[in-house]
């Protein structure tokens, strides 16, 4: 029982985050680096990405892949998160990111990803 609802509550998660792309776009222009090609590009294909997998994960035989997938996203995500500690203090839309706020995201991401390879490792249930 336990099991179906942290899925719903992941999966759901990633839907309403890939949503977020589009909603509100300029946030994530504001923490992509300059380096990175084509951010527009990046930015909805990213939102588009997130929708699929976080779709992927409600059925038993596309979860494993969708966790998988979910865990390399994580991880290209990384120079996002670590040009955010470089810029930081910086104002994200209404918010200020402090470097305490921006370091702080980087375990939440490790906290993600363990998330995706426990259902990577358990897609079976």
């Amino acid at each position: 029982m336990l099991y179906r609802i942290l899925l719903w509550i992941y999966a759901v998660f990633y839907i309403l985050a890939g949503c977020n792309h589009f909603i509100s776009t300029d946030g994530y222009y504001a923490i992509m680096p300059k380096w990175l090609p084509e951010h527009g590009f990046l930015i909805y294909l990213s939102g588009v990405v997130e929708i699929i997998l976080g779709i992927l994960l409600f059925f038993k035989n596309t979860r494993k892949l969708a966790s998988l997938l979910i865990i390399l996203m994580l991880i290209s995500f990384m120079p996002a998160h670590i040009y955010m500690i470089q810029i930081a203090p910086f104002m994200l839309g209404k918010i200020l990111v402090t470097p305490f706020i921006a370091w702080i995201r980087l375990p939440f991401q490790l906290f993600f990803v363990g998330w995706a390879w426990y259902y990577f490792r358990n897609s079976d249930k």
